[in-house]
């Protein structure tokens, strides 16, 4: 991809800064000379801005520092523009997992955007990397568009201050063209789309079609996984998140997008007496409201408000089963329909699970049956149960065999031998064998003298 490609490609990024973006790279494409101090004067900070590598603190914290306009790679781009590699970062982050030192891991992220490409596997890295150890985002400044895909995937996002901004998820794919350019270049391409969008002409009514389906699949990536990283459901991202507004503060916890205000040492510390805290994936939280402007997948709450305190107000009118229902009735009855056919899914693989419990020991049938449609038992009680069960019909089926045997013969004993001597016995052996034949051995038998 060259530098025109990268430029006039899908951004994820704060309009503003595009279009200084797409200024200063148009300037250098056309082999003027970039005027760097009057763009620094224009975005009152110096252009440099070289990518840092993570720092380890005595406690085991690393913190990593991205800053800047994100991009694929640490080139021309970011030397003019500053900003984020999103391969350098993930590299960074994958080091930090295998390295001993680090038990958890703070991203200062301050960024307006950037170009979509990396950014994904960026925001995939920081997703596997916060299930290995704890790991969180946090910001002074602001997490942007891509910036924000990226933080979306940590365990946790926290921000200094109230006046912090975030948000702005959308995709941008802006050009330009020079209709009176003698540079205009003719081309002989085959397939149909092969010059559909020329750098030098308007987008005809189907080119512009597809730079918009271009444009929308990317964003339904962008939703999607900050749906994925954030618990929720890409209908909520998109009612409460994802209409390309910049939310602060408050407003950003409103939106789910934020989970807690926090200065950057008071963060590291916490994370330092404690990592397990930040090792389970926090999921956003909707205050109630009315849907973003641009959403449409909610149905339109028409019913009279009761004043409500932001959230953390001491003072906050509390919510109530009957207020929710009162205020917010289409909210109610949505989240309503939502639990009810959760519960029912529930309820039928509980009872699935249960019945499975009697295959391979049969004659347990009515048992199942009963604790199947009870309504409560799980499927590792029912198990406790059928073993119980087996348990106990084993126990009676000995029993009863045991009742059913005959007594047992007594042993039989030698006849006394009468007192005689061996010789006597003996002698007497003989004369039997004698007169009835046989052996010396059956004749002792015969006699009781040998059993």
């Amino acid at each position: 991809m060259n530098l025109r490609d990268l430029i006039q490609g899908a951004w994820a990024l704060e309009p503003a800064m595009l279009s200084e973006i797409q200024a200063i790279y148009e300037t250098h494409l056309r082999g003027d000379k970039i005027d760097l101090a009057g763009v620094e004067a224009r975005l009152g900070r110096p252009l440099s801005n070289e990518q840092q590598e993570y720092e380890v603190n005595p406690d085991g914290v690393a913190v990593l520092q991205l800053s800047g306009v994100m991009a694929p790679k640490a080139n021309l781009f970011a030397r003019v523009s500053g900003g984020i590699s999103t391969q350098v970062a993930a590299r960074q982050i994958e080091s930090a997992m295998v390295d001993q030192r680090v038990k958890g891991m703070v991203l200062v992220l301050n960024s307006p955007g950037g170009n979509v490409l990396g950014v994904p596997e960026l925001a995939q890295t920081i997703f596997e990397a916060a299930a290995q150890k704890p790991l969180v985002a946090f910001s002074d400044e602001q997490i942007l568009s891509a910036g924000y895909w990226a933080a979306s995937a940590a365990n946790g996002v926290y921000i200094s201050s109230n006046v912090v901004t975030i948000g702005s998820i959308g995709v941008v794919m802006d050009r330009s063209y020079e209709p009176g350019s003698s540079k205009r270049q003719e081309s002989v391409a085959a397939g149909k789309y092969k010059r559909m969008v020329n750098a030098s002409e308007p987008l005809s009514k189907e080119a512009r079609a597809e730079v918009q389906a271009d444009v929308d699949y990317v964003y339904t990536l962008f939703v999607d996984d900050v749906a994925r990283f954030r618990g929720a459901t890409s209908e909520q991202v998109l009612d409460h998140m994802a209409d390309g507004r910049v939310f602060r503060g408050q407003n950003a916890m409103n939106a789910g997008l934020v989970d807690g205000v926090s200065t950057l040492d008071d963060l590291v510390a916490r994370m330092a007496a404690n990592p397990s805290q930040f090792a389970e994936r926090r999921k956003a939280v909707f205050a109630l409201g009315k849907p973003s402007p641009s959403a449409g997948a909610a149905p339109k709450d028409t019913t009279p408000k009761r004043e409500v305190k932001t959230m953390g107000d001491p003072n906050a009118t509390p919510i109530t089963r009957a207020s929710l229902e009162q205020d917010h009735a289409p909210l109610f009855a949505q989240i309503s329909a939502e639990f009810l056919t959760l519960g029912a899914t529930q309820e039928r693989e509980r009872i699935q699970a249960v019945l499975a419990v009697g295959e391979g020991l049969p004659g347990h049938g009515e048992l199942l049956a009963g604790l199947a449609f009870d309504g409560k038992t799980s499927a590792e009680q029912a198990g406790m149960a059928v073993l119980t069960a087996e348990k106990s019909a084993r126990a009676a089926a000995v029993a009863g065999h045991q009742a059913d045997a005959p007594p047992a013969q007594k042993p039989s004993t030698a006849p006394a031998d009468k007192g005689k001597t061996q010789a006597q016995q003996v002698a007497e052996a003989q004369a039997y064998v004698k007169e009835n034949g046989g052996t010396l051995v059956a004749a002792y038998k015969e006699l009781g003298y040998a059993r």
